[in-house]
């Protein structure tokens, strides 16, 4: 459904040259769900804005449910759905009229349009609201106005940048449910970029992670995650911590034992395994253990070890560049 290869963009502004992306390649297969991560300034936006025709690549070639970006754009439009991450609606145009006018400039006929918008509306809790403007709308409610424009005509492939920035948490869980029923029944193909990694885990079948203009890895969540090495172990002792980290280091596969106050943590392959061997260690040393906690590696934890920085870091500088030169 989607082929890049070497896809690059380049910007000058004000006599400085920033490569944004870098030569990325990368495919998605029909039906896939494919969460695309970074933090601000890794490339991103300006990847999406590419594969969706807004901004044309200075080098690589790409197609796009089966259009050449390059040489058929109109091609890709027509194929496609987006929902940007800033408002796409007319601040005086009702919610129902919205809705329709997008779906009949996708040829949809006026009687199917209004059908495919009610059904949107009652499962992006926006039923009721068909004859407000949308400038009266909340937040959130011009957000979930926004997906359903994208989501209207039904397209194979619908990208989705950051699209529950905004939303309240039920609101969120519609969105992914109603995500997950489009391409159960309609075997749609998402493209989607978030910046809350709960929602990449819960939703994405393969995330693509990227930074600096470059895709730095991808897999499965589950894929990702084992990469971390090993499942994080909390242990608070009453005292003695120093020696209790003593002996976590002879436990089988230990290590990144670190000691703070009466805490010591440490990462083994299988905290459920290490757990009772280090519960024997302490007792038979006469230390005595008060809490312990297990985490499982995260996306969080993936993330910082491949980028060395937060999902959430301040703007960059391609991002930033690419922001005022589409200004």
């Amino acid at each position: 459904m989607i082929t890049v290869r070497g896809l690059a963009r380049r910007f000058t502004l004000r006599g400085r040259t920033v490569d944004a992306v870098k030569g990325i390649d990368f495919d998605v297969a029909a039906g896939e769900l494919v969460g695309f991560l970074g933090p601000n300034g890794a490339g991103k936006t300006t990847t999406l804005r590419m594969l969706t025709t807004l901004l044309r690549p200075t080098g690589g070639t790409g197609t796009v449910a089966g259009c050449d970006l390059l040489t058929d754009p109109q091609g890709v439009r027509r194929s496609i759905g987006y929902v940007p991450q800033g408002g796409s609606t007319w601040p005086e145009s009702k919610v129902a009229e919205e809705i329709e006018l997008q779906a009949r400039l996708y040829g949809v006929s006026r009687a199917e349009a209004r059908r495919r918008g009610a059904l949107l509306a009652e499962r992006l809790d926006l039923a009721g609201l068909d004859q407000r403007p949308a400038k009266t709308l909340s937040g959130g409610q011009r957000r979930r106005l926004d997906i359903a424009l994208g989501l209207v005509h039904e397209p194979a492939l619908v990208f989705l940048d950051e699209p529950t920035t905004g939303l309240d948490p039920q609101s969120r869980a519609n969105l992914w449910d109603h995500v997950r029923r489009m391409r159960a029944e309609q075997g749609m193909t998402v493209f989607l970029t978030t910046h809350y990694l709960d929602e990449a885990d819960a939703l994405c079948d393969r995330i693509l992670v990227t930074d600096d203009g470059t895709i730095v890895a991808e897999g499965t969540p589950e894929e990702l995650k084992a990469r971390v090495s090993g499942d994080a172990v909390t242990v608070e002792v009453a005292d003695r911590a120093p020696e209790a980290a003593s002996l976590a280091e002879r436990l089988t596969g230990a290590h990144e034992v670190t000691v703070a106050a009466d805490t010591v943590r440490f990462r083994v392959p299988r905290g459920d395994v290490a757990l009772p061997e280090l519960l024997r260690v302490l007792d038979g040393h006469g230390i005595t253990m008060t809490s312990v906690k297990v985490n499982r590696p995260t996306l969080d934890d993936v993330f910082l070890g491949l980028t060395g920085r937060s999902l959430r870091d301040g703007e960059t500088a391609p991002e930033a560049v690419e922001a005022a030169h589409a200004a």
